[in-house]
């Protein structure tokens, strides 16, 4: 919905957008969810990507080739794949409470016990076990912005919850070097030991935290006024009464073609994420880097990029009230980066810039897409709809190691993996522009 078209409405209710009043309601709903939602995905995010660092010494230990390295990884994403609808589905019936509680507590202690693995084997059960506790807690967070925060202020939002994944992806590195290294044959266990034991932890006391911060929904929390309840349920109202002439159950949207454009673009966006944050420590070890700090330091590049350049981007999609050619921009950066990659290869620097361009772009264009999910599906669809489509991206970790580790077996060359990813970020963006109308985006913003 434009402002032209939501302004009169919110008028008519005594507030427009700009009011001090709406204003403060907002800043006191963000300042009360927005840190403690930050500091949980950024904790989520190491735990998950702190195998690509575990990988460089754990390699060696467990006698893991890049084929069963690249199996471990994709381990977690079909026990996540197949939890994630379901999980999302019943946080509408229990609660966001109980449900990120349980999430939370539940991946901590499969990330603090996956220091006991000692064979490839094992490595796949614990990924695997990760995979299902931690089903369900980016579309469920995503689901829960929903019931506080209205379509027009969901681009910053969302920017600002996603910026939590990226100052993860700048300390991981260091701070995976950090631990490795300086904390070797702490109660004898390996550096990589103690780097899941140490990371599991915070999300176990981030978890209880949740039972007592956490508010299920607007309507009964002791922190709003009785007025600020009511802007936040008129604003979130009228973004409902703009979807009401399409309301869908989840049962037809998943029998709508049309629900899994959504999909397609997301599993292009991870393809490329995805292989960032599991290659590129492998990437940079092969380019002649073999000091773990290093490695860290210079992994943490794209990941500072995109985080400067996110929030100018959701910002702008906001004024304008514009998703899909933004996003379109950032992802088409993606492709011609990892490209240039390839042909620059002789270059070692050169080839290292545009590695963190292409990087930080499609990192950067996540969480932009996110800002589309909700506006395309119905209310009544949107619990389902955006776990559909978080499954079908995660399909893109299942498959992206498996495939970037038989390109690198076949041609000895990551480079080519790269390819393949901006390859798939081009189709990505030609589903986006021509499967996802601006017109139905635009009735619901």
């Amino acid at each position: 919905m434009s402002d032209s078209v939501l302004q009169p409405q919110a008028a008519a209710m005594g507030e427009s957008r700009t009011s001090p009043e709406v204003r403060q309601t907002y800043r006191r709903i963000a300042w009360r969810l927005l840190p403690f939602l930050f500091l949980a995905y950024a904790v989520n995010s190491i735990d998950r990507i702190n195998i690509s660092f575990a990988k460089l010494r754990m390699a060696r230990d467990l006698g893991l080739s890049d084929t069963a390295y690249a199996f471990g990884a994709t381990a977690f994403f079909v026990g996540y794949i197949l939890f994630e609808i379901p999980g999302n589905l019943y946080m509408q019936r229990v609660g966001a409470r109980a449900t990120l509680t349980r999430i939370m507590v539940l991946w901590g202690m499969v990330t603090a016990l996956t220091c006991f693995v000692n064979t490839p084997a094992r490595l796949y059960i614990a990924r695997f076990a990760l995979g299902v506790a931690e089903a369900g807690f980016f579309p469920g967070v995503i689901l829960y912005l929903t019931y506080w925060f209205p379509s027009w202020k969901r681009g910053r939002v969302t920017a600002i919850f996603f910026m939590s994944g990226f100052v993860a992806g700048m300390v991981s590195g260091p701070l995976a070097g950090a631990i490795m290294t300086g904390l070797e044959g702490w109660y004898d266990m390996k550096g990589w030991q103690v780097l899941f034991v140490l990371e599991g932890l915070p999300a176990i006391a981030l978890g209880v935290f949740a039972w007592f911060w956490l508010d299920d929904s607007p309507s009964h929390v002791t922190w709003l006024t009785d007025r600020q309840k009511v802007i936040v349920a008129e604003y979130l109202r009228l973004d409902q009464d703009s979807r009401t002439h399409e309301s869908q159950s989840f049962g037809l949207v998943v029998r709508d073609p049309r629900a899994y454009v959504p999909g397609i673009v997301f599993f292009a966006l991870y393809s490329g994420t995805n292989t960032v944050a599991y290659w590129m420590p492998s990437l940079l070890q092969e380019g002649g880097i073999t000091d773990l700090h290093r490695i860290g330091l210079i992994a943490s590049g794209p990941y500072l990029l995109a985080l400067a350049s996110m929030y100018l981007l959701g910002r702008s999609s906001d004024r304008r009230l514009e998703r899909r050619w933004h996003l379109a921009a950032t992802m088409l950066t993606s492709a011609v980066s990892f490209g240039l990659m390839h042909v620059l290869q002789a270059n070692v620097l050169l080839s290292t810039v545009f590695m963190t361009i292409g990087a930080a772009a499609c990192l950067a264009a996540v969480p932009l897409f996110w800002t589309i999910p909700p506006a395309f599906f119905s209310a009544r669809a949107a619990a389902g709809g955006i776990a559909l489509v978080s499954s079908i991206g995660s399909l893109a970790a299942v498959l992206s190691p498996i495939t970037v580790a038989a390109i690198k077996a076949r041609t000895g060359s990551l480079y080519v993996a790269f390819d393949v990813i901006g390859c798939m970020l081009l189709i990505g963006t030609v589903a986006l522009l021509a499967g996802i109308p601006a017109a139905r985006l635009r009735e619901r913003q």
